[in-house]
């Protein structure tokens, strides 16, 4: 559904989040919480506790049959036919121009089987593509967005919180990896792919369960201060853990080796005598990347108070201008205000002192190696 529809869509945990007295927003086309309260509050109790998040926007599309991995070796950078079941991966979908159409990551349930997850502003964009990439496969493209709910539960607390209504395997299951559970008594697919920089799970549900689940994970995790959270404290997390936002770090004019993520193309695959869709520009932005890259992304902290927001201006201590921000925000774990930033190479390095263009003052950051915050293993 596009965000120019006159009513957003509402997830099924929508009532829930009223009587929570949560601030409500449309993204990306769906009303969303933002926050409950303090979004300072709901970040520290992710870094230090634990959040419970509805992310139930998210677009899940399912990949089936004989040829389910070749077409996603086909339309993905990734090698995903190689990936083992029960696993995942991150990776991205592009243009032919190499230019990223959304961040993706991809879960093998099955065998035969994949589950797509794309982000909620994508998705339309995301399953018309693999559709379209599907011509000439035994695979089938299926939209399931209507068939899962998504809760998250990050945090330190968010093992023990989960572990007192399941019986799944958690020390087992694996970091990028997923498996078919038992939570307070429904049948879910638990992953353990999180977005804040901390420890969790996320819980792909049917819509009618949803609210069974949030209730049962609030009572459990009350005693050890579990907070539900809105969008706003899940950006400010992701951002001090220098993890990308589409439309902000990656968009159609970027490649993957723009935004330093050229890890995830994969020019190793055996399937389809190794070619996919935008290998060719791909190859050519590796190319440059490696001898001669145009600009770095790079994290900027400053000492002061301005915070350095999205599209502000980038300049070298002469004013010179050299680049733009794409996410600030005030850190509340670092307590100072911090950004993500595409920066000429020449200013990348660590280090580096620059200034952001903060309506036409120049404010002093210094250039930082990502991410800003790394937790304790």
């Amino acid at each position: 559904m596009s965000s120019d529809q006159a009513s957003p869509r509402l997830t099924a945990l929508d009532a829930l989040h009223r009587t929570l007295g949560a601030t409500m927003t449309d993204f990306a086309g769906w009303d969303m919480p933002l926050r409950y309260g303090s979004e300072r509050e709901e970040h520290l109790a992710v870094r230090t506790k634990a959040g419970l998040f509805d992310l139930s926007h998210m677009g899940e599309i399912t990949v089936t049959g004989p040829q389910a991995g070749e077409l996603l070796d086909h339309a993905l950078v990734g090698f995903i036919s190689a990936l083992g079941e029960l696993r995942a991966r991150y990776t991205m979908i592009c243009r032919e121009d190499g230019g990223i159409l959304d961040d993706l990551i991809v879960y093998r349930t099955g065998e035969t089987e994949f589950m797509v997850v794309a982000n909620a502003s994508n998705a339309q964009v995301v399953l018309d593509a693999l559709t379209e990439r599907s011509a000439g496969f035994d695979a089938v493209v299926r939209d399931d967005r209507d068939a899962y709910a998504l809760l998250a539960v990050q945090g330190p607390e968010a093992n023990g919180i989960l572990a007192s209504q399941t019986d799944a395997d958690l020390p087992g299951l694996k970091y990028y990896a997923i498996l078919p559970a038992v939570v307070a008594g429904k049948d879910v697919q638990l992953a353990r792919t999180g977005y804040t920089g901390e420890d969790g799970f996320e819980i792909f549900c049917a819509p009618a369960d949803a609210e069974h689940i949030w209730n049962a994970l609030t009572e459990a995790g009350a005693g050890v201060g579990l907070v539900p959270c809105g969008l706003s404290c899940r950006d400010t997390l992701r951002l001090e853990a220098g993890m990308p936002l589409y439309g902000h770090e990656l968009n159609t004019d970027l490649t993957p080796f723009d935004a330093g993520l050229g890890r995830v193309v994969r020019f190793d695959k055996t399937t389809n005598n190794g070619e996919f869709v935008g290998r060719k520009a791909l190859e050519a932005a590796a190319a440059q990347a490696e001898s001669n890259p145009p600009r770095k992304l790079v994290g900027l902290v400053s000492e002061g108070k301005r915070v350095p927001r999205a599209e502000y201006g980038v300049v070298s201590t002469d004013g010179t201008p050299i680049g733009r921000i794409t996410s600030g925000a005030p850190s509340p774990t670092l307590g100072k205000p911090i950004a993500i930033a595409y920066v000429d190479a020449a200013h990348a390095t660590p280090g580096t002192a620059v200034a952001v263009d903060v309506r036409g003052k120049h404010e002093p950051v210094e250039v930082v190696a990502l991410p800003f915050y790394k937790r304790a293993k």
